[in-house]
């Protein structure tokens, strides 16, 4: 699969900045685009306020998108913060939504944790003033003004597909270790995976589906118990970067290393050491960086009133590039990358 030059290009220019920030992610306001507003997107005039909520606070992964989140919101004289639950649920994420409403912060980008759940308060604060830029995981259309999607289910959907199938050599019993049952994003890439598996690869059998609800431990818990109860099992794919390192941990000290393929979506520097000791051939990722990077500069957009959200609207996203709004507001990042020995030593977050 081939991944846009620029945004590797992009990505592998930042990961200095990367690897700085995230050793001390509590600093939310320390991120450094590397660029002024003459190379940024529609640059956010008066006083704007920019308020990150993801799924749930300690998570690697939306770490990286805060590191360029803050960045842009920097770029775009923006004030920036990110704020959040300990534990990925719909119901701890509203009173962030509601404060951020009540203190009517400019921009809200948010990483649902239910497509419905969180909606009423979104709407409120919408009603509000506060521009609302779902990323990573969407809501309902009609209760956010862009999302930000990191890939289309299709393109998550193959790279998964062909990495395990080239990994287990092409028939055997399949599992999917996901994150949240009501995870939006993780529901739609796994029903394309199954569909793309099947039509594709058809000596592969999908034979379940578990959640580890983006908690560690509970991901290596699931992934002892998928073992134990599929002695046939031949691959894991875990479409989650907290799930991919729990069953790395897992397997790099069971019986299965070597044995069960693993592969999915995950952070390099994750699973830089599972692919150092062979327990990984491969993953892939976008890079969350970057995600958090134009879901900043789409919120800027919107602020500033250079678009509105609808469809053929376009904004540029500092070096990443010219973006085109698509149907039902949404933005799309780009392709998942491979990550693999050869080209893992090359990224840094």
């Amino acid at each position: 699969m081939t991944f846009s030059l620029k945004r590797v290009s992009a990505g592998i220019a930042v990961t200095a900045v990367a690897a700085m920030t995230l050793a001390g992610c509590a600093d939310t306001g320390s991120g450094d685009s590397g660029s002024g507003s003459d190379d940024g997107g529609a640059a956010a005039s008066g006083d704007v306020s920019i308020t990150l909520l993801p799924k749930n606070l300690g998570n690697p992964y939306f770490d990286a998108s805060e590191v360029g989140a803050s960045a842009a919101a920097e770029d775009l004289g923006a004030e920036f913060e990110q704020v959040g639950p300990t534990e990925a649920t719909p119901d701890g994420q509203v009173s962030y939504i509601n404060t951020a409403a009540q203190q009517g912060r400019s921009a809200l980008l948010v990483a649902a944790n239910d497509p419905n759940a969180i909606c009423d308060a979104l709407n409120e604060a919408r009603d509000a003033g506060t521009k609302v830029v779902t990323f990573d995981s969407d809501t309902s259309a009609d209760c956010r003004d862009l999302f930000i999607n990191q890939a289309d289910a299709a393109g998550i959907a193959k790279v998964q597909g062909d990495l395990i199938a080239e990994q287990i050599g092409e028939e055997g019993e399949v599992a999917i270790l996901s994150a949240t049952a009501n995870a939006t994003n993780q529901n739609a890439w796994n029903e394309a995976f199954i569909e793309y598996v099947n039509e594709t690869y058809p000596d592969i059998e999908v034979i379940d589906t578990v959640y580890g609800d983006d908690e560690d431990q509970k991901s290596f818990d699931q992934t002892a118990s998928l073992l134990q109860s599929n002695p046939e099992l031949k691959g894991i794919v875990s479409p989650t970067t907290v799930g991919l390192a729990a069953a790395a941990r897992y397997i790099s000290d069971s019986d299965a290393k070597g044995e069960v393929a693993l592969t999915g979506l995950g952070t390099p520097n994750q699973m830089r050491e599972f692919i150092e000791d062979g327990t990984v051939t491969a993953f892939a990722l976008w890079n969350p960086e970057d995600l958090g990077t134009l879901a900043a500069y789409a919120a800027g957009a919107l602020v500033a009133g250079d678009i509105e959200g609808a469809e053929g609207d376009t904004f540029t996203a500092g070096d990443l590039g010219e973006f085109t709004v698509g149907a039902d507001g949404v933005v799309l990042l780009g392709d998942p990358f491979v990550f693999d020995a050869d080209n893992i030593g090359d990224f840094d977050f």
